[in-house]
């Protein structure tokens, strides 16, 4: 059995960094995500994590999906 382990982001709204990462390649920015996932809607303790998430995961996407992306 393969264990992954999963870093919730926001345990308000139960969003992972996974969650947060597969918006990011569909296109999404910290407002989108906010809309979408719930982040940082509650007690807003999450906001700075989910934008580093975002911000590091679009330094590690390919320069096409990140222009696609914008």
């Amino acid at each position: 059995m393969e264990w992954v382990l999963e870093m919730y982001v926001c345990l308000c709204k139960a969003v992972t960094q996974k969650q947060i990462e597969d918006a990011v390649e569909q296109g999404d920015g910290y407002a989108q995500v906010r809309q979408k996932l719930g982040v940082a809607s509650d007690c807003g303790c999450c906001g700075q994590m989910a934008k580093k998430v975002i911000r590091e995961h679009l330094q590690k996407m390919p320069e096409c999906e990140f222009s696609a992306a914008g």
